[in-house]
């Protein structure tokens, strides 16, 4: 169950790889506001589309876009924009936290992750700029993690490029703030998607992490929807610049 933001109803949203995982947690939430919701992702979302349909009465909008390709994000915003008006809330989740050794990273990897992971990002927000700027406000909301705070091992690409989203997520909310554009992070911790379980919870890591929670109960992606819901809405109008950390209180713990 999620509060109410009236000011969210027939607003125009785009979320970068809303299908599936935490993504699809977000597209259902803001279809259940009343949004008018658009997200691309890679893999086709057809079936997904159908089951929101059926659950909240309204059809997101699917794009297909593969996020490093940064002339097709640009087509689709566009798209998403022509479809619904111009996009008030950006909420860049599409991300790749693939494991990695750092002695066999090679050049093509770390470009990899870093287009994915933070320069997909930036792009989405370059797109959405005009169309908040004519609007006369906006909520931009990128995906970051706890993961780069802890100092966390095994996806040293993945941990830089959220630090570095962070750094830009506050140069673009002084840059865009006399704009009323807001730009904020959200740092999940670590939520047992579906990939998630299939790759990388086992049980004796999985016991490891919570022992490092002061909430004991696992995350899951509803549980992020809350936040971005609040980042989106006029209930943060005053909020720009932050990350909001939702990780079971992990991070004031080490």
């Amino acid at each position: 169950m999620q509060p109410v933001y009236p000011d969210l109803r027939d607003a125009s949203v785009f979320i970068t790889g809303g299908g599936s995982g935490i993504g699809a947690a977000l597209t259902e939430g803001f279809l259940r506001q009343g949004a008018k919701v658009a997200f691309c992702q890679r893999s086709d979302a057809s079936a997904f589309c159908d089951q929101m349909q059926a659950k909240t009465g309204t059809r997101p909008l699917y794009l297909a876009c593969d996020v490093t390709d940064v002339e097709a994000l640009r087509r689709v915003i566009a798209q998403a924009a022509a479809a619904h008006g111009p996009i008030t809330v950006l909420v860049n989740n599409a991300a790749n936290d693939k494991r990695h050794d750092t002695m066999t990273v090679d050049e093509a990897f770390w470009d990899w992750s870093q287009a994915i992971n933070l320069k997909s990002y930036f792009f989405a927000i370059q797109a959405v700029l005009p169309g908040m700027r004519a609007a006369g406000a906006g909520s931009i909301i990128n995906f970051s993690s706890i993961s780069y705070m802890m100092g966390a091992v095994g996806y040293v690409a993945y941990t830089a490029a959220n630090s570095g989203i962070n750094g830009m997520t506050r140069t673009l909310a002084r840059e865009f703030g006399p704009d009323r554009i807001r730009v904020n992070a959200l740092a999940p911790g670590w939520v047992l998607t579906q990939k998630q379980k299939d790759l990388w919870v086992t049980p004796e890591g999985l016991q490891a992490h919570l022992d490092k929670q002061c909430l004991k109960d696992t995350l899951a992606p509803e549980d992020i929807v809350g936040g971005v819901l609040f980042l989106a809405s006029a209930s943060s109008k005053m909020m720009t610049g932050q990350a909001l950390v939702i990780d079971g209180g992990v991070v004031v713990t080490g």
